[in-house]
């Protein structure tokens, strides 16, 4: 089950919001737990935070979008025109907003949570809470034979067509074809 973009916003929101880059949603907020404040109420809202339909989050950071190369901090506040720098953060800091992200919220993989070059944070933010939450990585973790077809959001057509055409090969595939429901048994 998919809580769509357009779901959130009524729930949630009361209005819209924008589409993200890979079709997911994006609305206008100011801090970094405001989203997640904010699915958490839809998903409770919707009627989705018991078993058997359980909504969980996934979360797709693209950690090198904001990470300074030259004092190995990451800004948190990149974006904005006129950055004085002050919310620059290290990896350690930035490892810790994450693992209260995980304890918050009903987080179950997070994509990108440091600069494809960060070993170090990565190989520590795993060890402390790697058994709590999937990490995903596009450049670093490709090697991992776990790793799943990115498919995006379905929001818009042609992730939707994706989405619809995995689900035709699985269904034609029948009792061979491997799922996380299968592998999970």
């Amino acid at each position: 089950m998919i809580i769509s973009h357009s779901i959130v916003c009524k729930i949630v929101l009361n209005s819209h919001s924008i589409v993200g880059d890979e079709g997911g949603f994006a609305p206008n907020i100011q801090e970094n737990k405001e989203v997640l404040e904010l699915l958490k109420t839809a998903i409770a809202k919707a009627g989705y935070t018991g078993k058997p339909f359980a909504l969980k989050i996934i979360m797709d950071v693209a950690a090198s979008e904001f990470y300074n190369n030259d004092d190995n901090t990451y800004d948190l506040n990149f974006k904005e025109e006129n950055n004085d720098g002050s919310q620059k953060i290290s990896g350690d800091s930035l490892k810790n907003v994450y693992k209260s992200f995980v304890t918050d919220y009903p987080i179950v993989s997070i994509e990108d949570p440091f600069d494809q070059n960060d070993w170090k944070h990565h190989a520590k933010m795993t060890s402390e809470i790697g058994e709590q939450v999937q990490f995903v990585g596009d450049d670093l973790l490709v090697t991992n034979p776990k790793a799943q077809i990115k498919t995006g959001a379905p929001c818009r057509s042609e992730r939707l067509a994706k989405y619809n055409h995995l689900l035709r090969i699985e269904e034609e595939l029948g009792s061979a074809a491997v799922t996380l429901s299968s592998i999970s048994k």
